[in-house]
């Protein structure tokens, strides 16, 4: 699985870049997930919501959960999407998260965005 994190660092959010840049990086990102399809690696893809639109439950004990409002305006990083890859090793997926990486910011500037890549576990045998 391939975490895309976004930060502000260097960089305004999306919603505040030029509609030309944000044109590039949503077509930058067609055309990635799509040669992944093509390549026959793709699981699944998604794009997330911006974190003021998250909400975060915890249990408490004899009560209802807690709802709060999602990741506080100090985050400088949160989850932006995912892609779920099914390649031959970590060596393939190291080099697609390099791609993903790649992405194109404001005036066409690399993101160099952090992409966390992590192996999806199955579950454990029936037996344990």
């Amino acid at each position: 699985m391939l975490l895309m994190n976004t930060t502000d660092i260097g960089h305004p959010p999306i919603t505040q870049w030029d509609p030309v840049d944000v044109k590039a990086h949503i077509e930058f990102m067609r055309e990635f997930t799509q040669g992944l399809v093509e390549s026959g690696e793709l699981v699944s893809a998604e794009g997330l919501a911006m974190p003021d639109q998250a909400k975060i439950v915890t249990a408490r004990d004899g009560a209802e959960p807690a709802i709060t409002d999602g990741p506080f305006p100090e985050s400088k990083e949160f989850l932006a999407g995912y892609w779920i890859v099914d390649v031959d090793g970590t060596d393939r997926a190291l080099e697609i998260a390099a791609a993903a990486s790649a992405s194109p910011g404001p005036g066409g500037v690399t993101l160099k965005l952090p992409i966390e890549v992590r192996q999806v576990m199955s579950g454990p045998d029936v037996e344990v």
